[in-house]
Parts: C-alpha cells; sequence; structure tokens
C-alpha cells in the first residue's frame, strides 16, 4: 500500500527536507494503549530558493473537517518549480479525535485548549508538546483551519490579534465575510505559535462533519493570496468582491431555559438591536421565551440543534464598530 512507503520520522527537520519537490511524512508523537505508535501526517513542499516557512493546520478538533480539503487541494495544485521558501501542512492534527468522529483527543480533553501542553502531562497535553516541538516551532507563519462544532455552523471567518501588523495583513488577503479581532487565547495552537514568535491566525470555514465546496475554495484562494504576500509565489492577488465585515469583539448568547431552540438570523446576517432572535418553546410547542440581539451586530455562527439545555449557546454575534 502506498501509505507504507511514506517517511516515519520522529521530528520534523526542514533543513534537510529535499529542495524543489513535494515531500510527505508521518510524524510519530505518541503511542495508544497498544503500544501502537500514532503518526499526524505532514506534506513539506521546498522550494530551491530561500524564503519564509507557512504551516497550514488543520483537524485539531476531530470533526472539523473543511480544512484537511483545504490542504489537499492547495498541495495538489502548487507549482513547486516556483516556491520560494517552504510550505508546511499538517492535514489532520488530531489523530485519535478524527478516528473517533470527535472534536475531543481520546483522554477527553479539547486539544486547542491544552496547547502548548507540557512533557510530563496528560495524553492529550504530551500530544500538544510534541506537536510543538517536534513540528510546529519551525514555522514563520501559521494558518490554523476550523470550523463550527457539533450541533451549530459558522459563517467563513478569521480570528487574529488585529494590533499586529503581520497578522492584521495575512487576515485582510483570506477573503473571508467577517473578521474578528482576538488575542490567541489560552491553550490554543495559535496562542501557543504565538507565543513562540510565530504570526499566527485561525481560520473558522463552515460546518463540522462535512466537505463545503464554497468554503474549501475560499479558504484555498486565501492561502494562495497570502503566499503571494509572503513573495513565496510570483501570481496574482484574488481580491474579495466585497469587503469583510470587521468586528472588534464578539459574545455568544446563552439560552437561560430549557425546551426546543430556534434561532431565526442566518450566519453572516446583521442584526439590529432589540431585534428577535430566537425562540424557547416547552414540548407541547408553545412559546416559553423570546430573546432579542443586545446591540447592532453580525451573526458570526448559530447553534442549529433544536434541544436547548438551559445554557445552552444559542447565538455567536459579532460587535460592529
Amino acid at each position: 500500500m502506498r501509505y507504507l512507503e511514506i517517511k516515519v520520522i520522529d521530528h520534523l527537520d526542514l533543513e534537510r527536507a529535499p529542495s524543489n519537490q513535494l515531500s510527505k511524512f508521518w510524524v510519530h508523537l505518541t503511542e495508544n494503549g497498544l503500544a501502537q505508535p500514532i503518526y499526524i501526517p505532514v506534506m513539506v513542499a521546498k522550494g530551491s530558493e530561500e524564503g519564509p516557512v507557512l504551516g497550514i493546520t488543520a483537524v485539531v478538533h476531530g470533526n472539523e473537517l473543511n480544512g484537511l480539503s483545504v490542504i489537499q487541494k492547495i498541495f495538489s495544485k502548487l507549482d513547486i518549480s516556483n516556491l520560494k521558501g517552504t510550505l508546511v501542512g499538517v492535514p489532520v492534527v488530531n489523530i485519535p479525535g478524527i478516528n473517533n468522529q470527535s472534536r475531543y483527543f481520546n483522554d477527553g480533553d479539547d486539544l486547542n485548549r491544552v496547547m502548548p501542553g507540557k512533557a510530563d502531562g496528560t495524553p492529550s497535553q504530551v500530544y500538544a508538546h510534541r506537536l510543538l516541538s517536534r513540528v510546529i516551532y519551525q514555522f514563520d507563519y501559521l494558518i490554523d483551519l476550523h470550523t463550527a462544532s457539533f450541533g451549530r455552523v459558522n459563517s467563513y471567518y478569521i480570528r487574529a490579534n488585529m494590533r499586529r501588523k503581520v497578522p492584521a495583513k495575512m487576515v485582510y488577503l483570506l477573503n473571508s465575510q467577517i473578521i474578528l479581532n482576538t488575542e490567541g487565547a489560552d491553550g490554543t495552537l495559535r496562542g501557543a505559535a504565538s507565543d513562540l514568535g510565530i504570526h499566527s491566525i485561525t481560520v473558522e470555514a463552515g460546518d463540522p462533519n462535512t466537505f463545503q465546496k464554497e468554503m474549501i475554495n475560499s479558504s484555498y484562494t486565501g492561502i494562495f493570496n497570502v503566499m503571494a504576500y509572503l513573495k513565496m509565489l510570483d501570481i496574482e492577488v484574488k481580491m474579495p468582491i466585497q469587503e469583510p465585515v470587521y468586528c472588534h469583539s464578539s459574545h455568544w448568547l446563552y439560552a437561560d431555559t430549557g425546551g426546543i431552540l430556534v434561532v431565526f438570523p442566518q450566519v453572516a446576517q446583521q442584526v439590529c438591536i432589540g431585534e428577535r432572535i430566537a425562540v424557547v418553546k416547552d414540548i407541547f410547542g408553545e412559546v416559553i421565551k423570546e430573546y432579542f440581539s443586545p446591540a447592532n451586530g453580525i451573526v458570526i455562527g448559530k447553534n442549529v440543534h433544536p434541544i436547548c439545555q438551559t445554557g445552552a449557546r444559542m447565538l455567536h454575534l459579532g460587535f460592529l464598530p
């Protein structure tokens, strides 16, 4: 089988990766309970000329799949003969999660809340630590691809610290619907990479457990735009027809009663203060609570799962300047 021919390594060494070609590796991170190794797939396209190292990661959450297809498409279309620098793709970070069709690592932790991990920590912490120390630390730039989680849908939006010049420039090249100004939260891959001095952004592209052609194509085009900005490729930047909506902050709205949830606005739809945005009904179909927008804003994401317990997320509202 072809995958058995791919070289297994314990540490990604970009200095030794061959130039002017695409290399594929299995990087050994940890072992499972049967002492079987857990490998992550890594693709390396190294140009013949020196340049920056851009890393693209996906499936940190095992049910967030659009980024996997984005990375595959980028490497299948990339003209390495014209590449300056190195492009690294990790199409699946969370191997146990994708195999279990679960958002979480196999110890029950969220892998994007334990970064940069610990050398002597829990299974997810050790996995995160080795990911950073064996692969990610070599990047100059990072684009981390995500989607919404189970029961929710997202617009195509970007999270970045817009006070930092380089990430802010990368964001505007990615052709998103919405830009959300946020610092990298503690425990995230973006935050851990930023602490290493890597210019990092998070792309939230669509819905979980599926491949969405439109989201994949938008991300694909945007990443090639970033490569043009970094002078890794001599290509024309393809800017969007419509400017993205900038949000200085955001907030999830939560239900304070349980029942059957209906959220009315669509993702990327702007709402006005006082606008009716959701209702919760009892099991007989009677409305028991209405919810209204607390501010003018735009819908970044929303809950589409109708069964709503008290405290459930309803709508992710981005606040406009």
